[in-house]
């Protein structure tokens, strides 16, 4: 069955982008965001990150960061994060400014988990739709972020592959916390 995925991290750029490319070079119907106020990236000291507003297209933080400091944003990542997440959107956008509803929603850590959450609470309706809401824990750097991608394929295929979701979802989330060995959290929640 076909389900349609999201894929959330705090500013839609380097966990939830990774996981956005892998499924989708998988045949997934998936689109990503971000739960944070702003997006920030890291800049040339830890107490100076570079920040934006959601929306702001990657090839403008691209050629913010270039101008910036082309060194220090190749050395570090930035750049090639940046030419990746705009091969696949225009944009980061903001979780809780979507009004799409998925079938199954995947964060990449428990702050994202709790405000997809909350979310999807605050605009309960009367359609009764379930989503399913699994978080896996990722750390939010480049190696772990590719490690993760493959993590949340692998949970995409088992679900795909199954008949009812809910029913299933249980052994689904204990076969890939045996296989992965990661932290995983689910809820159940209605559009």
């Amino acid at each position: 069955m076909r389900y349609l995925f999201a894929v959330v991290c705090a500013s839609n750029q380097n966990r939830s982008m990774e996981a956005h490319r892998v499924l989708q070079l998988n045949g997934f119907k998936v689109q990503s965001y971000g739960t944070g106020t702003w997006v920030r990236l890291p800049g040339p000291s830890i107490d100076r990150p570079n920040v934006y507003a959601f929306g702001t297209p990657y090839d403008d933080i691209y050629r913010d960061l270039y101008q910036k400091d082309p060194q220090l944003y190749t050395q570090n990542g930035l750049l090639k994060m940046l030419d990746r997440n705009r091969s696949i959107k225009r944009a980061p956008e903001k979780f809780q400014e979507t009004k799409n509803q998925f079938d199954v929603i995947i964060t990449c850590e428990e702050r994202c988990f709790d405000a997809v959450c909350e979310a999807i609470q605050e605009r309960a309706g009367t359609a009764s739709t379930p989503v399913h809401v699994i978080n896996i824990e990722i750390k939010d750097n480049h190696e772990e972020a590719e490690i993760g991608g493959g993590h949340i394929l692998a949970l995409g295929k088992l679900i795909e592959d199954s008949e009812n979701i809910t029913n299933d979802i249980e052994s689904i989330i204990e076969q890939v916390h045996k296989k992965t060995n990661v932290s995983i959290m689910h809820s159940l929640l209605y559009y």
